[in-house]
């Protein structure tokens, strides 16, 4: 209910003072970059949920990005080849994320900086650092339109009901939150807790390849350092969302939600005449007002309805 009222409010302040932002044409651009964001913090959700941190998510989205640019050559039957690749190289990179985390015990943050630096220099291996158009096919799926909504849109539409139905309505998505909330008591209960933390890192890396891939059709002409903008948003939209970052239960409806609001604040200040270098200090500004929302523990006494922070209630 946060995010939802918070987005409400956006949306009001926008058509206030900033309504060219809410034009067709305005929703049209910054919709397809709503939804890459969305993406992207889905495969984050799923890594905090099990008290972790993927910061690998840069070097996964900008191979992507040049892996579906570069190995076809304008090629469109090579476009599938090239989704494949990605996918696979993806794949790896989450069993290495997983296996250093859950089955080495490294500290997420280090084990997946490690892996962002193979994932780079997989990028500088591909294409030398230097653009290249996008094959026709790409561009038509990522960047064509269906139904007056961009189709990246269903995309990521797509992938929140398929993260949205395996958490909250399989088993394996019940012990997966049950073991991302307390890891000894899933240990105690039997469950493999190593596995399902390996396996948040793949899912995660499958999410980014997506991603990635279609930020080369949308683009048409993408750089080779992607991914990188897109790191801070995708745990902002896990924070803003109502995620704890200590892991447990998670909430993809909330954290599409979340990418929106997140990419159309953005959209406002620009539009409103703040500096695009200022873009980063609004995400680092928007994951703090989450944190400080969602740190209030809200409760309901006998006279009514009471807020009480954790300062609080340790007094």
């Amino acid at each position: 209910m946060t995010v939802v009222f918070s987005t409400l409010v956006l949306i009001v302040l926008c058509a206030l003072f900033a309504p060219s932002s809410l034009s067709i044409g305005a929703l049209s651009g910054s919709l397809p970059f709503a939804a890459i964001i969305a993406m992207v913090g889905l495969g984050q959700l799923l890594v905090v949920q099990q008290g972790g941190f993927d910061l690998s998510l840069a070097g996964s989205v900008s191979l992507a990005v040049v892996i579906a640019t570069h190995y076809p050559q304008q090629d469109d039957g090579l476009l599938y080849q090239a989704v494949l690749l990605s996918a696979g190289i993806c794949v790896a990179a989450g069993i290495l994320n997983g296996a250093l985390v859950s089955l080495f015990r490294l500290n997420a943050i280090i084990a997946t900086i490690g892996t962002n630096a193979l994932l780079y220099s997989a990028v500088f291996a591909v294409s030398g650092g230097v653009p290249s158009i996008t094959t026709e096919l790409l561009a038509e799926i990522a960047g064509g339109e269906t139904l007056g909504l961009p189709n990246s849109v269903f995309f990521a539409l797509g992938a929140m009901i398929l993260v949205t139905f395996v958490l909250k309505k399989t088993v394996a998505g019940r012990r997966f939150e049950a073991i991302g909330a307390n890891p000894l008591a899933g240990r105690a209960a039997g469950l493999n807790v190593r596995l399902h933390q390996m396996m948040a890192y793949v899912y995660a890396q499958l999410l980014y390849c997506m991603a990635g891939t279609l930020i080369a059709g949308i683009t048409r002409e993408p750089t080779a350092f992607q991914g990188d903008s897109l790191l801070l948003p995708s745990v902002a939209v896990v924070v803003l969302g109502g995620t704890s970052l200590l892991g447990g239960r998670g909430f993809p409806i909330s954290t599409v939600i979340a990418a929106f609001f997140l990419n159309h604040l953005s959209q406002f200040a620009l539009t409103v005449g703040v500096p695009f270098s200022a873009q980063t200090i609004i995400q680092a500004l928007a994951l703090g007002f989450g944190i400080a929302v969602y740190s209030i523990r809200w409760s309901i006494s006998q006279g009514g309805t009471t807020s009480t922070t954790k300062v609080e209630d340790a007094k």
